[in-house]
């Protein structure tokens, strides 16, 4: 009895591995469904669709953007958690999803136990952009306008890069500002354009087209170094201001359970395709910076912003509401 429970073990086990092996091998046998959890415009929708093209052809299948705004990212996020772990469901995901982690300790899912990164796609650094209409040249103009009166300050939501970059302005140069969040970078770039906020500070890709037909000026780039696109605006350090550092990032993510062969193949294709020189330079070209990391780097470095951003909004005492 013995013997035949383990033949019948072993024939299971080899039934279970070719038919895993098979899935891996037909893997993508049907559309894929790539959740951004934010509205179309922003830079996690433009990154998105780049990928998803890209992938698709590779793929030979459709890989089709599903815009799942609200709730602080966490609506689309949550639907990601629920689905199946076939490699069929892909969630885009920011540092905004790292702060969460902090900011929202009931959140419907865990980021950390729930997915598996895929790959972080691309970094990019924030820049403070003004109305071009408003009267300020440089940051310090703007800092001086903010001890003057309270800037309307805009963000594409509550506990966002975008809204922490904002907050530690505020701190550090000790300015008054009113926070205006916004559902995505789309919406916030809108009010900026039309006068209705004083200023944003967000990705180069979001307002890059904008500072070329002069309707947005960037006063100040928060890295250590200038970017190529907008290589006469200064870094904050050289506007005086050297902690206002924030570097931003998207990156892809999947459910946790996902066959690893599965998660290593859609990793191959994706970093495979951001790899491509054309590829790489049109992504340069709109401001983002190609990572195109493996599974276990990705996550580790997820890891490390949850981390890093929990202490900075537990030291801003940074809420929601």
């Amino acid at each position: 009895m013995k013997r035949l429970l383990f033949v019948l073990a072993a024939l299971l086990l080899n039934t279970l591995s070719g038919a895993i092996a098979l899935a891996v091998e037909t893997f993508p046998s049907k559309p894929i469904r790539y959740i951004v959890p934010f509205p179309p415009g922003g830079i996690s929708d433009t990154m998105a669709r780049i990928v998803a093209q890209s992938a698709g052809t590779a793929f030979k299948q459709s890989v089709v953007v599903d815009n799942r705004p609200g709730g602080n990212a966490m609506i689309g996020g949550a639907l990601a958690a629920k689905s199946p772990p076939d490699g069929y469901t892909w969630l885009s995901i920011t540092i905004t999803h790292a702060i969460n982690v902090t900011l929202f300790p009931g959140a419907p899912y865990n980021l950390l136990k729930d997915f598996h990164a895929v790959s972080v796609l691309a970094s990019l650094p924030l820049v403070v952009v003004i109305n071009s209409n408003l009267p300020a040249k440089t940051l310090a103009d703007l800092t001086a306008l903010g001890k003057a009166r309270t800037l309307n300050g805009g963000s594409s939501g509550n506990g966002t890069p975008q809204h922490l970059a904002l907050e530690l302005y505020r701190q550090l140069a000790n300015i008054k500002v009113q926070h205006v969040p916004f559902k995505g970078g789309g919406p916030s770039m809108i009010s900026l354009l039309s006068g209705e906020i004083d200023f944003l500070i967000t990705g180069v890709p979001d307002s890059i087209a904008h500072f070329r037909s002069g309707r947005l000026r960037p006063l100040a780039i928060a890295s250590q170094t200038r970017h190529p696109l907008i290589a006469d605006v200064p870094t904050t350090a050289e506007a005086g201001l050297p902690a206002q550092t924030i570097t931003s990032w998207t990156a892809l993510m999947v459910p946790a359970a996902t066959p690893k062969a599965v998660l290593h193949r859609i990793n191959s294709v994706v970093t495979g395709a951001l790899k491509q020189t054309e590829m790489t330079q049109k992504l340069r070209d709109q401001g983002f910076e190609v990572v195109a990391d493996p599974p276990e780097t990705a996550q580790t470095f997820i890891s490390a912003e949850t981390a890093r951003w929990g202490k900075l909004v537990r030291e801003a005492n940074l809420k929601t509401d």
